[in-house]
């Protein structure tokens, strides 16, 4: 039988934290739960203690990505379940996610329903959603959720990747995709948060999203970025030349560059999905020798 360990961060929960602990003992009393005290001000520690959890804490307050990756050093579980500490996933769904480990690598809680999202947040999701979805060429469902449960050898394979700020989810969703794992969304609601508001800023954080969008589809699929960079360039460039031509009869200088950096483009992507292919297989082949 496969060990789960549920792994929490939590930064400041002490309102919180003791009942879901209590919560998840009395439905899962055999899972191994680890809250990882993310430089709390407050009595957090003590209180997850006292619940019954292992505590492992930071000297102060290093992120929530942080606080993952120190979980999934500390775990024990072949299984590994991540979920917030303010009272927002609900420990009945659990057994849901479960209900999929370990025919798929990754199991995701959709968030449906209004929960504490505004409507910007909601359009930003979809949007953050569409463009993940054209990445990986997976439809994904919710990016952004952290409340998953992933096998642990694949969330150890992806540790050196997971970033220390609230977009792991992102980062870890994409590795699974592009690295050909199996995921599967499974729908949940979210409750009213115990305390304050999200951390998670629309805008702020919204250029850090995209950018680990990009950066995980270089990685992975290169000419899912640098192709349509490099048809954009060229269309441009073509319709800057036939507007030269023919009004003044002219190929000019910007023409030329904006059709020269197209093929440029073009040929550096051509080389990193080479790169690409290349530490592919040698990923493998290391697997493979294990």
């Amino acid at each position: 039988m496969l060990k789960v360990s549920i792994i929490i961060p939590a930064y400041n929960e002490e309102k919180s934290i003791e009942g879901l602990i209590k919560k998840l003992n009395s439905l899962h009393p055999d899972f191994e739960i680890l809250v990882i005290n993310d430089g709390s001000k407050d009595h957090t520690q003590a209180v997850a203690e006292k619940a019954g959890a292992v505590v492992h804490s930071h000297p102060y307050n290093m992120g929530n990505g942080a606080a993952i990756k120190t979980g999934i050093r500390k775990a024990s579980g072949d299984i590994l379940l991540f979920m917030d500490g303010d009272n927002q996933h609900d420990p009945s769904d659990i057994a849901e996610l479960l209900k999929f480990m370990p025919e798929y690598d990754m199991v995701v809680g959709a968030r449906y329903g209004n929960g504490q999202a505004n409507i910007f947040r909601s359009m930003g999701n979809r949007i953050y959603n569409r463009l993940a979805t054209y990445v990986a060429k997976f439809k994904v469902e919710d990016l952004t959720s952290g409340f998953r449960a992933v096998k642990a050898d694949v969330a150890r394979d992806f540790l050196y990747m997971l970033p220390n700020s609230y977009s792991y989810p992102t980062t870890l969703t994409l590795a699974v995709l592009r690295s050909g794992l199996s995921l599967r969304y499974v729908p949940i609601r979210i409750k009213k948060r115990t305390r304050g508001k999200s951390n998670v800023r629309l805008f702020k954080d919204g250029v850090r999203f995209f950018m680990i969008i990009v950066k995980i589809c270089t990685l992975y699929s290169p000419m899912r970025v640098f192709l349509p960079a490099s048809f954009v360039m060229f269309v441009m460039g073509l319709l800057r030349y036939l507007y030269t031509f023919m009004t003044q009869g002219l190929f000019t200088n910007m023409s030329a560059l904006l059709l020269i950096a197209a093929i440029n483009i073009f040929l550096m992507g051509l080389i990193s999905e080479q790169i690409c292919q290349l530490r592919y297989e040698r990923s493998q082949a290391d697997d493979g020798s294990k």
